[in-house]
């Protein structure tokens, strides 16, 4: 594998290493919900459920929005906004992530509670959809404020979540270290300890081995079956990843290690691409906490320009809404593999289907992070820990399962792969509401 500098770019100064706190992806435009339930919707229909599952499913059963006061550190206090999803319970506790960012909105972390009710139903996991957020901007904030905040919004919370209700995880600009102060409140709260509350969290307070890199490997392994599904071996296999934060490097790091060839990475400042091959581990060592690289090389490419280069694979790592009825035309790729929650519109899905290319959706590639934080629910419940080659194992034997039932589905009833999961993911639900008597 080539490991050569981008044509016409040459590194300048190695950028300075930081902590990472969370996820680099903003998160979802708002009309996210009203693509999300259309795609429902067809599924229901497609699979014979009547109106009365669409009316149940279409929504989370439950929104909880909180007001969150918080002593800041100049003494003053100030008032959070949060929100907690919960899709349906109808086969067992919801799940799903908290995230802090300036964006969050309740109609966002309602169409994510919905994926991840898709996720947890295309992979078979005892759960329904949840998610969570809090309206603020944790990079300009001190770690004590960021303390305070999530252990508020805990109480805020606390009545409608818990082990065997609603299990929450990192998501955008939380990480391990916000589970952990998270987890501690909820304990004082119930005076025991319950480390199968949160998932995501430190090793040493309950957390999974191979959690960390649980989503960028389950993209990888996507590619891997979905690739082979189109006749292309791993070996040399041209990608491109679009975006280079948590999810991008690490899937970076694992394709580079399994002998495919990373031809370009892009972020925030643009796009850098080499036909011949990037060297993966330079670009490794010197990207920031935000996943920022590229700016350490001049004559980047547009986002635009990035993602119509030739490859055999594109990865959308980044933003939503990325590839649209403007540029759908001019992807060049083979196979586009959705790391990012929400990159492909449904009209760009469409198009592409129609020429070929195959799209792998968002809730089946990107659900690695869910599968491997039931993995750690399970553990923390037994309290019996993993090594991280048992639980890559295991999500291996998910993933490859779960690929191969979607592909199958798309192929037998010719359809869109995005369709088919969306079919395989809502059954387990709309079945167990027609056998709990709900519809």
């Amino acid at each position: 594998m080539s490991t050569s500098t981008p044509t016409g770019t040459t590194p300048t100064t190695g950028a300075n290493k930081r902590i990472v706190i969370g996820a680099s992806q903003p998160p979802l435009a708002n009309d996210v919900l009203t693509s999300t339930q259309k795609v429902i919707h067809e599924a229901l229909d497609r699979l014979g459920y009547d109106e009365g599952y669409y009316e149940l499913l279409k929504e989370p059963m439950r929104l909880l929005t909180v007001r969150i006061p918080v002593r800041m550190d100049n003494g003053k206090t100030k008032v959070f906004t949060g929100f907690r999803a919960q899709h349906t319970d109808a086969v067992g506790p919801t799940k799903g992530g908290i995230r802090f960012h300036p964006n969050v909105t309740a109609e966002e972390v309602s169409a994510l509670s919905l994926w991840m009710t898709l996720k947890c139903g295309i992979f078979d996991l005892p759960y329904g959809g949840g998610k969570g957020g809090i309206i603020c901007d944790p990079r300009t904030m001190s770690l004590p404020e960021v303390e305070r905040l999530a252990r508020g919004y805990v109480r805020s919370i606390s009545q409608i979540v818990g082990p065997n209700k609603d299990i929450p995880a990192p998501d955008v600009y939380t990480n391990a270290q916000i589970m952990a102060w998270m987890l501690d409140e909820y304990s004082r709260i119930r005076e025991y300890d319950s480390p199968g509350f949160i998932t995501g969290k430190p090793i040493v307070l309950g957390g999974s081995q191979g959690r960390e890199k649980a989503t960028s490997l389950g993209v990888a392994i996507a590619i891997r079956e979905s690739a082979s599904a189109q006749g292309m071996a791993m070996k040399g296999l041209k990608v491109c990843i679009q975006g280079f934060g948590n999810v991008g490097s690490y899937l970076a790091e694992i394709l580079d290690r399994w002998g495919a060839n990373v031809v370009g990475v892009s972020d925030v400042n643009g796009g850098i691409y080499n036909e011949d091959g990037l060297d993966v581990p330079n670009l490794l060592d010197r990207r920031d906490s935000f996943g920022s690289v590229t700016n350490l090389f001049p004559n980047r490419l547009s986002n635009d320009e990035f993602l119509t280069q030739p490859c055999d694979v594109l990865v959308p790592a980044a933003l939503e809404n990325q590839i649209t009825a403007q540029n759908a035309d001019r992807i060049q790729a083979r196979l586009i593999v959705e790391a990012a929650n929400g990159p492909t519109t449904l009209e760009a899905t469409d198009m592409l289907h129609e020429r070929g290319v195959m799209v792998v959706p968002d809730v089946l590639a990107n659900a690695g992070g869910v599968t491997v934080s039931y993995f750690e629910w399970v553990q923390n419940n037994q309290g019996y820990y993993w090594p991280e080659e048992e639980v890559n194992r295991k999500l291996e034997l998910k993933m490859v399962e779960a690929v191969n039932k979607v592909l199958e589905m798309a192929k037998s009833r010719r359809i869109t792969p995005r369709l088919a999961a969306y079919m395989v993911g809502v059954q387990k639900y709309a079945e167990a509401s027609r056998l709990r008597g709900w519809c």
